[in-house]
C-alpha cells in the first residue's frame, strides 16, 4: 500500500464549528484545496477562506430542505476511486472526478437534539444524516489513499503529520483514523435504533450496544485472563465506570465488580431508608451495611458488623465524605482497596491518601440514578438481558402474615434485611440489629444452609440481642429454615412468601410469637 498521500483537496462539513476555522486555515497554508457544504462554508468563507461549494463540484444546488447535497459521484467518486488502479484512473478522468484527499465531518447532532426534553418528532428525524455517513463510509474504506477525520480531537495529530511530511499523512494514521471513522457510524446507527425502539414494550429481535473502551484492565477476574471495561455514553446516573478517579492507581476488574455492587447496595439503602447509608463489599457480597443517622454512624456500624472480612474490602457511602469522616475511615487496623461516593473534600483526599498510598477513590457524583435501564452479562455464546430493578423496601405493600405488629424499629430493621439479602448471593438470608448487617448467608445451595451460615457469621453479635430481624430472598419452602432462625433468637422474619407450604411458616411464627412479614417479590441475585 501506499505510505505517504499528499493531501491537496479536502471537503469539510461539521456540526461542531469548534477548531474548524483553525484547522482549515492551517490546511490552506499548506496549499490544500478546501470544499465544503452549508453552514461551514459560511463560517470559513466569514473567516476570510477561500471555499469551493460542494454545489459547484457536483453541479447540483442542495435541494430538498438539505436532504441531497453531497450524494453524487462526484463526491463519492473522488472519494472512492483507487488511484492506482488504471480502470479506476480512466473513468475518473472520463468523468471529470478529481480525488478527495481528506474529509473532515461529525454528523448532524442526533444524540443532543434526543436529549431535549421538548424536542419533536419531526426535528429528531431531519437530524438523521445520511450524506455524512455515506461520505465517512466511503473515505474509510478507501483509506489507502483517503485521510477521514470524524472528531475535533483528530486535528491535532493529522496536522502534525502533515507538517512532518511536506503535506502528507500516513498509512498508520490513515488505517487508525478508517477504524476510527467506522467505529462512529456504528455508534451513530446504533443510537437511531434505540431511539426507534425506546417504545418497545419488549425486547427487540438484535441487541445493538453502543460502548467506548474506557480502560484497559491488567487482568481479569484472573490473571490469565486479558480485560478492559467499556462505558455507555448515554448512561447519566451515578456509575463506577464514569467515576471521577481522585486518587490511587488503575482499577481492576475485581475492584469495578466489587464497586458496583457497593454502589448499589447503598443506593437501595438510602432510597428506601431516607437515611445516611454505608456498605462494604468482600467478594460481590456485602459483609457490613448499615443506615444511621449520621453518614459517620453509619459506616463505623457498617465496619463493625465484620471486620475481618471487611479487611481488603470496598466501602460506598452515600454522601460526602469530609476530612472527620475520613480519619475515622482511616484509623486502625484497616485495609481498604476502593471507597466510593458521591465526592470528597480535598483533605479527605489527602487523608486517605496518605494512609494508603494505592487505595482507589470514586467521585460518582449525585446525578439521580436511572429508573429505566438494561443490566447485560455476557454467558459462553450469547447475553442475557433483563430490565434494572433498584430492590425497594416498601413495607406498606407488605403483608403481616403472622406474630405480633411489628415495631417502628422492627420495621427499619426489616427494610434494612430485605435489601440487604437482595445484595448477598443467593439462596441468601440476611440478619439485622439496629439497622445493621450483623450476619449474612450467601451462596447457598439451600435456605437452610444459608440460615446456618446467617446465624454463624452473626455470632456474638446476635448472641447479645433480643431485637434482631432476619431477611430471606426467597420463599422459605419448609419451615425448617424459619425454627433455626427463631431458635437462634430472630424476633422478625421478612420475606416473599408464596410456597404451598407457607401455613407451616405461618404457624410456627404465630406458636412462637414471631412477627413475619411478606413482601410479595424475590430478589434473587446470581
Amino acid at each position: 500500500m501506499q505510505e505517504l498521500v499528499t493531501v491537496k483537496r479536502a471537503l469539510l462539513s461539521v456540526s461542531n464549528k469548534d477548531g474548524i476555522v483553525e484547522f482549515a486555515t492551517m490546511l490552506a497554508e499548506q496549499g490544500v484545496e478546501l470544499i465544503s457544504t452549508g453552514g461551514t462554508s459560511k463560517t470559513l468563507t466569514a473567516a476570510g477562506l477561500h471555499v469551493e461549494d460542494v454545489s459547484s463540484l457536483t453541479g447540483f444546488p442542495e435541494m430538498l430542505d438539505g436532504r441531497v447535497k453531497t450524494l453524487h459521484p462526484a463526491v463519492h467518486g473522488g472519494l472512492l476511486g483507487v488511484r492506482d488502479l488504471d480502470s479506476h484512473v480512466s473513468a475518473m478522468a472520463e468523468h471529470n472526478i478529481l480525488p478527495i484527499d481528506l474529509i473532515c465531518i461529525d454528523l448532524y447532532p442526533f444524540e443532543k437534539t434526543i436529549e431535549r426534553e421538548d424536542v419533536s418528532f419531526a426535528e429528531v428525524i431531519e437530524q438523521i444524516d445520511i450524506g455524512g455517513p455515506a461520505m465517512i463510509r466511503s473515505a474509510a474504506k478507501n483509506f489507502k489513499f483517503v485521510t477521514v477525520i470524524t472528531n475535533p480531537n483528530q486535528y491535532e495529530a493529522v496536522l502534525a503529520e502533515m507538517t512532518a511530511n511536506s503535506g502528507a499523512t500516513t498509512l498508520s494514521l490513515r488505517q487508525s483514523l478508517s477504524k476510527d471513522a467506522f467505529a462512529r457510524t456504528a455508534s451513530y446507527d446504533a443510537t437511531i435504533f434505540a431511539w426507534m425502539n425506546s417504545d418497545e414494550e419488549t425486547f427487540s429481535n438484535s441487541l445493538r450496544l453502543d460502548h467506548g473502551l474506557s480502560q484497559i484492565l491488567r487482568y481479569g477476574e484472573n490473571p490469565d485472563q486479558p480485560s478492559a471495561v467499556y462505558g455507555d455514553h448515554k448512561h447519566t446516573g451515578p456509575s463506577v465506570v464514569h467515576a471521577n478517579v481522585l486518587a490511587g492507581k488503575p482499577l481492576s476488574y475485581n475492584n469495578l465488580m466489587d464497586a458496583a455492587a457497593a454502589l448499589e447496595l447503598v443506593l437501595d439503602l438510602h432510597a428506601s431508608t431516607s437515611m445516611p447509608s454505608a456498605a462494604i463489599i468482600k467478594h460481590a457480597n456485602p459483609c457490613g451495611a448499615a443506615v444511621a443517622t449520621t453518614l459517620l454512624s453509619a459506616f463505623q456500624q457498617a465496619w463493625t458488623c465484620d471486620p475481618l472480612a471487611a479487611f481488603g474490602g470496598i466501602v460506598a457511602v452515600s454522601g460526602n465524605i469530609d476530612n472527620e469522616l475520613a480519619s475515622i475511615i482511616a484509623e486502625g487496623q484497616k485495609f481498604l482497596e476502593v471507597i466510593v461516593a458521591p465526592s470528597f473534600t480535598d483533605e479527605a483526599i489527602e487523608t486517605l491518601s496518605a494512609r494508603w498510598k494505592n487505595v482507589r477513590l470514586l467521585a460518582v457524583g449525585n446525578q439521580v440514578r436511572q429508573s429505566e435501564w438494561k443490566q447485560m452479562r455476557s454467558v459462553e455464546g450469547g447475553m442475557l438481558v433483563q430490565n434494572l430493578k433498584p430492590v425497594e423496601a416498601n413495607s406498606d405493600n407488605w403483608i403481616h402474615a403472622a406474630g405480633p405488629e411489628p415495631s417502628e424499629q422492627q420495621l427499619q430493621d426489616a427494610r434494612v434485611a430485605w435489601i440487604a439479602c437482595a445484595h448477598l448471593k443467593s439462596n441468601s438470608i440476611s440478619i439485622v440489629n439496629d439497622c445493621s448487617l450483623i450476619g449474612g448467608g450467601m451462596g447457598q445451595v439451600d435456605r437452610v444452609s444459608a440460615a446456618r451460615l446467617a446465624i454463624q457469621r452473626a455470632g456474638e453479635s446476635l448472641q447479645n440481642t433480643t431485637t434482631a430481624v432476619a431477611g430471606s430472598d426467597a420463599f422459605f419452602p419448609f419451615s425448617d429454615g424459619p425454627a433455626l432462625l427463631i431458635d437462634a433468637g430472630i424476633t422478625c422474619i421478612v420475606q416473599p412468601g408464596g410456597s404451598v407450604r407457607d401455613q407451616e411458616t405461618i404457624d410456627l411464627c404465630n406458636d412462637k410469637n414471631i412477627t413475619l412479614l411478606h413482601t410479595n417479590e424475590r430478589r434473587f441475585r446470581h
